[in-house]
């Protein structure tokens, strides 16, 4: 759906609307990354840049966050801040490179505050997702938190209880294996969730074939910023908990 508000000025001088998501190839270069969008007015404001994701354009694992916080904005790649700390200390145990790895977000601008990124802006965003995780074709796809989750799934996710847990889900043109997980933020606010978010990314390079779990068959699997009001250590939210 074209927004009246989002528009791009041709070399031309004329408007026209901003509908990248929805161009051939969901809007995206061949480095699978959006150069430019006008879709969400409040982003446009409160964004420096688009941060789109990082790593491998045929990575055999995604990542998928939520939205860019202070940091990422700034230097301009995805989980940059205390969270990406964890994210990377996560893969190393893992025996997986970051460098080896997608990692993207449901929304590729910084909302105003860090709030959470609204369903329309969600909507906005998501041809360039699936388009993105259609190009990647990758084995697994992890989502980093609540509302990762329950956009990809678009159903409601317990996800200190779901996580995880993998799933088939059909994404964009295919059907995807989703592996659930809690925000590495998450292991920031409540140590508890820790060994759970650990397990998860080695289960993911289990499934993926990668990493230290290169060795093993890829099988079912089924073990084991941001939004929300309060900013927690990155200067993002509560992570819609989590």
């Amino acid at each position: 759906m074209v927004h009246d508000e989002g528009r791009v000025v041709s070399d031309g001088g004329s408007s026209a609307p901003d509908d990248s998501s929805s161009a051939p190839n969901g809007g995206l270069g061949d480095d699978l990354c959006v150069e430019e969008c006008t879709r969400c007015p409040a982003l446009v404001e409160s964004r420096s840049r688009i941060v789109n994701g990082s790593g491998p354009t045929d990575a055999a694992l995604a990542f998928v966050g939520e939205a860019p916080g202070a940091d990422e904005d700034e230097q301009g790649k995805p989980f940059v801040g205390r969270s990406g700390d964890v994210l990377d200390e996560a893969l190393r145990e893992a025996g997986i490179a970051r460098a080896d790895v997608r990692i993207t977000n449901c929304v590729r601008c910084r909302p105003p505050d860090n709030r959470d990124p609204s369903a329309e802006e969600l909507s906005n965003c998501r041809g360039h997702l699936d388009a993105e995780i259609d190009r990647l074709d990758p084995e697994l796809i992890v989502t980093l938190g609540k509302v990762p989750s329950q956009h990809l799934l678009e159903r409601e996710v317990a996800i200190t209880s779901e996580a995880g847990s993998v799933v088939d889900e059909r994404i964009g043109g295919a059907s995807r294996r989703v592996l659930l997980s809690v925000h590495p933020a998450a292991t920031l606010y409540d140590r508890s969730q820790r060994d759970g978010f650990f397990e998860a990314i080695g289960e993911a390079a289990r499934i993926a074939g990668i990493g230290a779990g290169r060795s093993d068959e890829a099988g079912d699997g089924n073990g084991g910023g941001e939004p929300g009001a309060s900013s927690g250590p990155d200067g993002q939210s509560r992570l819609g908990e989590f």
